[in-house]
Parts: C-alpha cells; sequence; structure tokens
C-alpha cells in the first residue's frame, strides 16, 4: 500500500507596500516696491511656490492654509480652496509652479503653509510649506 503524502510549501506572506503621496514645496520670494508704501507700509511681496510630487502616486492639491505673521507679532491665517485658481494634479516627478502676492504692515515678518491634498483613490494627506522670509531689505541697516 502506498500513501500519498501531501506536502505544502511554506509561502512567505508578500508585504504590502503602501504606495506613499509625498508634495515637497519649494519658495522663492521678492519684494514689491510698486505696492508697498515707503515708509510706514504696508510692504508687499511675491512668493512664487513649486510644488513636486515626490511621492510614488498621482495625488492632487485640493487647498491651502497660510500662516502670516509680521514684526510686531501680527498675526493672519489664510484658507482657501485651490491656488491661484488651479488644483493641480500631480503624477510623480511632475511640478506645478505659482506665484502670488501678500501685504504685511512691518518690512519684515514670514510665512508658512499646509497645502491639503487628496491621492487619486481619496487618501488625504498634507504637504508643508516651510517657513520663508518676508524682508524689505532697505529696513535693515
Amino acid at each position: 500500500m502506498r500513501i500519498a503524502r501531501c506536502s505544502r510549501q511554506r509561502r512567505t506572506p508578500k508585504m504590502l507596500v503602501m504606495a506613499k503621496p509625498q508634495f515637497t514645496c519649494e519658495v522663492r520670494v521678492q519684494y514689491l516696491a510698486e505696492q508697498s508704501q515707503l515708509p510706514e507700509g504696508p510692504f508687499a511681496f511675491a512668493y512664487t511656490v513649486q510644488v513636486r510630487n515626490t511621492g510614488d502616486v498621482t495625488a492632487q492639491l485640493i487647498a491651502r492654509h497660510w500662516q502670516i505673521s509680521n514684526a510686531d507679532g501680527e498675526h493672519e491665517d489664510v484658507r482657501g480652496l485651490a491656488v491661484v485658481g488651479h488644483q493641480p494634479l500631480l503624477k510623480p516627478g511632475e511640478e506645478f509652479e505659482y506665484t502670488s502676492w501678500t501685504r504685511i504692515a512691518t518690512p519684515h515678518g514670514q510665512m508658512q503653509g499646509t497645502f491639503f491634498c487628496m491621492t487619486e483613490d481619496a487618501h488625504p494627506f498634507e504637504a508643508a510649506v516651510p517657513s520663508f522670509a518676508l524682508v524689505y531689505t532697505g529696513a535693515l541697516h
């Protein structure tokens, strides 16, 4: 009599690797003399933001939140949908650049922000915009 043996190969479970959504942001600032009122202010600044999809999945920028402060310690929060009327959908490696502007009451201050984003399969994430300086160099000694 022959006995059939069933052998099972041990399978190592496959690791599910979650795709990582990530936007990386860089900012350039320029003082706007034409929109500023010297010497007492307000002082105007243009800022150009480059948003790059450095993640593994396609995602869309949906909304923004800016925190703006001046040298007197006054703070302003600005929230809204889109950036300059756009909600860009970025594939991995793609980038979107836009320019906007703001005014503050003092010759220098700072801004920082957050973009609220969503992957194509509806997973939300945030992209931080690091703090950057708003400086009218004519006020520096």
